[in-house]
């Protein structure tokens, strides 16, 4: 009796454990993770025939452009970080660029404040889109498909539509005023759309049409430019035929460090994500986190003191490297880490008053989306691209067939003045003509002993890299698997304002009240979700486990 007791006992514990333990999608070979299922399924085809995954990377994005118009695009721009089978590594910034109309004082009035909403909606909002040039660019140095082959099956999704779901119902409703009150004509989200509505482009078909026979000209110098250009003067913009024509996508060195036995490939400036994440995971390093426990009270602590400090000078020193002078060496250096950490303190908060940025010698959204990719051949690339708030400026050209963006908010429209997502900004990021505007956004690649290990990034301005670091923690610190990572609740710290914003679920009762002891301020009512993580994790076993955010419509397909 008693042995049978054990016995059932026995099993009720290994039913409750394997219930407990998350698993994502496991693949054998190859896999795209991204932030809809339309998506993910036409870059793991382009895959399975045979193409590479910077070919997966086209089909992907532009796939993006047409199921999840929120964020995916054509009128935006982005960055990817890549890894070769051979080992080789780099980052190509397709960012928007003001355009050479722009100036420092173009958002401000005639007493030197900000005009509400000038750099957020409509024409003004916009900077030259990069999103065309960034896919030319990869597929010219590594493509291996024909353009046209790789685009048909994103044309005929454009053509057939697009279902929509819960969230992109909800996503709609709530801003469909914004559409009404920026543009003229009618759009193709001023319906009252509903789950389970196919919603179809037709007028982004035929631009994607123009584009794969045409190339890359067809966007910057074609009749698709004139068309877009017309449209954005006839709306009050200054965006021009020479902007586009005089865009180039650049290829960077991604940033670098190590991390234990790890090996971090990030993005570089104009991206603040590579330094940012250097930074934090230099403070953090010294500190079994581990051993303190996953979202313990000293482990947040650590990490906080760590974010708080790296975004300081995140607003003092980051912005256009082709504008600006940036110390990255001293920045990510273990020993300038050290230094700032210096008057960390277990016992209480630090003041982010009392924290400026370091002393050396010489605001962003949610609705950016994030994919992951992994082929069959062992190339990996992370990329994360936006449109930067939800739908842009909320501007559609109708024409054409999409939204344009409202990046021209991500410079500092005035130095100290903090922009929509409360980043605040100095004079290394003011505006100027043909300058890029700094991002948080950190696409990322993870070696582990000379090996491809994790491949991850995520939307969610600026806490895009934090939810990077808490991924990549999630996996080394805490033995987690991709999916049960990327499941993990999350925080955020950036300096200012000084609060930890933290997801609402998740977090002990016993270790917020601690915190807020220790003289932390907690904001658990501003970020109900805090990042969508797009991920690929290498297992032991050489199978890849994808992980997909369940906080929104995110899938992982591989074979």
């Amino acid at each position: 009796m008693k042995k049978t007791f054990l016995f059932f006992l026995t099993l009720i514990v290994l039913y409750n454990c394997k219930k407990e333990k998350i698993v994502g999608t496991i693949t054998e070979k190859a896999m795209v993770v991204s932030a809809r299922k339309e998506a993910s399924n036409i870059g793991t085809y382009i895959l399975q025939k045979g193409g590479n995954a910077f070919d997966a990377m086209v089909a992907t994005e532009l796939a993006l452009a047409v199921a999840y118009p929120y964020a995916g695009n054509l009128g935006g721009g982005g960055f990817m970080v890549y890894r070769k089978n051979s080992g080789e590594i780099g980052a190509l910034d397709y960012r928007e660029k003001a355009p050479l109309a722009a100036h420092k004082n173009m958002y401000l009035d005639s007493l030197g404040n900000v005009i509400e909403n000038k750099s957020t909606l409509g024409a003004m909002a916009v900077g030259v889109p990069g999103t065309i040039a960034g896919v030319f660019a990869t597929h010219k140095k590594f493509g291996s498909l024909p353009v046209q082959e790789i685009l048909k099956p994103v044309i005929t999704l454009a053509k057939k539509g697009v279902v929509v779901t819960q969230k992109q119902e909800d996503r709609i409703k709530k801003y469909q005023h914004y559409f009404l009150e920026v543009n003229k004509d009618s759009i193709i989200l001023d319906k009252p759309w509903k789950k389970g509505d196919t919603i179809k482009y037709p007028a982004l078909a035929a631009t994607l049409e123009r584009i794969a026979k045409n190339g890359r000209d067809e966007f910057y110098k074609g009749e698709t430019a004139k068309r877009l250009v017309t449209f954005m003067q006839d709306n009050g913009g200054i965006l021009t035929e020479e902007d586009l024509a005089k865009y180039e996508a650049k290829w960077r060195t991604p940033i670098t460090f190590t991390y234990d036995d790890l090996r971090i490939i990030s993005m570089s400036p104009p991206a603040s994500g590579g330094i940012c994440l250097a930074q934090i995971m230099n403070g953090i390093e010294p500190f079994d986190l581990n051993k303190l426990g996953h979202n313990s009270t000293k482990a947040i602590q650590v990490i906080t003191e760590a974010e708080r400090r790296a975004y300081a000078d995140r607003s003092f020193y980051l912005g256009d490297p082709d504008f600006v002078k940036i110390p990255v060496k001293t920045l990510i250096s273990k020993e300038y880490t050290k230094k700032r950490m210096d008057n960390f303190s277990f016992e209480k908060a630090t003041s982010s008053a009392d924290v400026s940025h370091g002393s050396i010698t010489m605001t962003e959204s949610d609705e950016t989306t994030h994919y992951a990719i992994v082929d069959q051949f062992g190339n990996a690339v992370s990329v994360t691209t936006t449109i930067n708030g939800a739908y842009g400026s909320k501007l559609y050209c109708s024409d054409l067939g999409f939204f344009l963006n409202n990046e021209m908010d991500d410079f500092s429209s005035k130095p100290g003045v903090p922009n929509m997502f409360g980043l605040v900004g100095a004079e290394a990021n003011k505006i100027e003509p043909e300058k890029r505007m700094l991002s948080s956004m950190t696409p990322t690649i993870v070696e582990k002993n000379g090996n491809l290990y994790m491949v991850v990034g995520t939307p969610g301005g600026s806490t895009i890299i934090t939810s990077v670091l808490q991924t990549i923690l999630n996996v080394h610190e805490f033995n987690m698997g991709m999916q049960q990572a990327v499941n993990q609740p999350r925080f955020h710290h950036q300096w200012l304002p000084d609060v930890i914003k933290m997801e609402p679920k998740g977090f002990k009762k016993q270790v917020k009240k601690e915190l807020q002891q220790l003289g932390y301020e907690l904001d658990e009512t501003n970020s109900p979700v805090i990042g969508k993580v797009d991920a690929i994790l290498v297992l032991s076993n050489g199978k890849l486990e994808g992980g997909a955010d369940p906080r929104g419509d995110d899938t992982a397909v591989g074979f």
